[in-house]
């Protein structure tokens, strides 16, 4: 018997190959979006995944402004700062963010679903969020991902 073909392959930055995907997040639930775009930033959809390296691919979202929530969470959901000082705590429904800043909703919804570690934040690099159709990564050509079809 071969022992050579039973060695456990571990991806590292000289074996990895990224690509650049294009998902559209018009109509699309926010924690739904989250979790299957950190499960691609995480490279979890690949054969040769390997849990301490960086082998996802990038991604790029566009209409970041037209996710939605169920329910009634686009009122009664916050998201909640400190600014240090005695009294400095902000509250933000997502209407109001969406208003002043619609990435942020998406970016942090996958933010909290990725790692709290160094590996974490740099997958986090690999994404770029647009609120509207327009992004500068043309040049990258990326392929279009359908989400219906990740998972």
């Amino acid at each position: 018997m071969d022992h050579l073909s039973y060695q456990t392959i571990s991806a590292n930055k000289a074996t990895i190959s990224k690509e650049w995907l294009l998902i559209d997040a018009e109509n699309e639930v926010v924690g739904r979006l989250a979790a299957k775009v950190a499960y691609i930033l995480r490279g979890k959809h690949k054969t040769n995944y390997t849990p301490h390296s960086d082998c996802g691919d990038y991604v790029i979202i566009i209409n970041a402004e037209k996710v939605v929530f169920t329910g009634a969470k686009m009122e009664e959901k916050e998201y909640v700062r400190h600014s240090g000082y005695p009294g400095g705590q902000r509250k933000f429904s997502p209407r109001q963010m969406m208003a002043s800043k619609p990435t942020f909703v998406v970016e942090k919804a996958i933010k909290g679903m990725l790692p709290r570690t160094r590996l974490g934040r740099a997958v986090f690099m690999n994404m770029k969020v647009y609120a509207g159709t327009e992004h500068p990564h043309q040049a990258q050509q990326p392929r279009t991902v359908d989400l219906k079809t990740i998972i």
